[in-house]
């Protein structure tokens, strides 16, 4: 859902790869609740950190509860950002409906919404001393 709203947020100053310490294959609710938001994430899959070969990128943005812990370190050290979503998957597992499933994920999809639209702000505001200039890789 981050790489969804990343590029259908900030595709004009940030490219972002979604990937992780393992791969889950395609979340049939996660697209589901994006698509209800206008975003199409069908044609996304999930993938490991390695899938993405010897790409470089200018920040590195964990976004699961335990991923800053758990997020293995990069070769000329890209800068780090942490936000610290609820795995839906495990909210809903234990839901007892479908709707009450979905609420989950709705939530945990705004939160990440909210936190991409801040995205240019946290990694290009004033403190930084940066300037976007087109788009930065960001994973």
């Amino acid at each position: 859902m981050a790489e969804g709203w990343t590029r259908h947020l900030q595709h004009r100053c940030i490219e972002a790869y979604s990937a992780g310490i393992s791969a889950y294959g395609l979340n049939r609710v996660a697209v589901r609740v994006m698509l209800e938001a206008g975003v199409d994430i069908s044609a996304y899959r999930s993938k490991r950190i390695q899938d993405l070969g010897h790409a470089r990128f200018d920040c590195v943005i964990t976004v699961c509860e335990n991923a800053d812990e758990r997020c293995p370190t990069f070769p000329g050290g890209p800068r780090r950002l942490h936000a610290r979503f609820e795995d839906p998957v495990a909210l809903a597992q234990y839901a007892a409906s479908d709707e009450e499933a979905l609420e989950h994920y709705r939530r945990v999809r705004d939160e990440i919404r909210a936190f991409v639209e801040r995205l240019p702000e946290l990694l290009y505001g004033p403190e930084t001393g940066e300037e976007p200039a087109g788009p930065h890789r960001q994973a």
